[in-house]
């Protein structure tokens, strides 16, 4: 049997390689090799208006999604006016990854949104954002270091017999941070799961039900000891033999 696909949204950026400098597709490779390790195949999704307007064009495609970490979501998108310590908008990556989030919870698919991906799933369902936590909380504790995870590790508190401790494999785990916004109200039927050991900021948000849709703050793809990625893949595994079930049956 096929292994299950995973689905890993990508941003449009500039690049440079070789003699090359334009706009191209990027994903950092430890998504893709921590997809990998969990014994998944890893489709890279660069936003797509097509897709966008038609979201099962992408998700019939995959057993799984993650909504990967990157850039600041537009202001925009939660009714608010850019602070001038947000990133200039990525319009087209935020339509799509909101759009693909909305899409996935409505069929069931198996989803992990991680970092930005996790502010995309609260914005998606009504949710707001703190836009500068230094501002909010007088401290830069959830990105000590820029460019790297190396130093900006912290524990989070993990509700009992959540997604999230199932997923992580405990109730105090320790985690790879490096973002300067986070979830201030929380979207419509999304319960927080998690917060932060220095100061309760939601770390975790999931969607309570039979579907694994879980967001996380921290980077699971940078921590080869983590659980979490693993547990999305043991999720759209079981998707994925449903659906061939189904089609099977159908087919008879």
């Amino acid at each position: 049997m096929r292994p299950p696909v995973i689905g890993i949204t990508a941003a449009v950026m500039h690049a440079e390689f070789g003699v090359w400098s334009q706009r191209s597709v990027v994903l950092p490779v430890g998504y893709l090799e921590a997809v990998h390790r969990a014994g998944a195949m890893a489709l890279v999704l660069a936003p797509d208006p097509v897709a966008t307007e038609n979201q099962d064009a992408v998700l019939d495609r995959i057993d799984g999604l993650v909504l990967s970490g990157g850039s600041d979501l537009d202001p925009a998108s939660y009714g608010a006016e850019p602070d001038p310590a947000t990133n200039p908008p990525a319009p087209e990556r935020d339509a799509f990854e909101l759009a693909l989030a909305r899409g996935a919870v409505a069929r069931e698919l198996p989803m992990l949104a991680i970092c930005r991906g996790m502010q995309v799933l609260n914005v998606a369902f009504g949710g707001t954002l703190h836009q500068h936590l230094p501002d909010t909380l007088g401290h830069s504790e959830h990105r000590r270091v820029l460019g790297s995870f190396e130093g900006n590790e912290h524990a989070v508190h993990l509700a009992p017999g959540s997604l999230a401790a199932t997923a992580a494999g405990e109730e105090l785990h320790t985690v790879r941070s490096h973002h300067h916004q986070g979830v201030d109200r929380v979207g419509s039927g999304l319960a927080v799961t998690g917060t932060s050991a220095i100061d309760a900021l939601p770390e975790a948000i999931e969607l309570p039900g039979p579907a694994f849709v879980l967001g996380v703050q921290w980077h699971p793809e940078a921590d080869e000891s983590s659980r979490v990625i693993a547990s999305l893949v043991d999720a759209a595994t079981a998707y994925r033999d449903a659906r061939e079930s189904e089609r099977d049956a159908a087919a008879v």
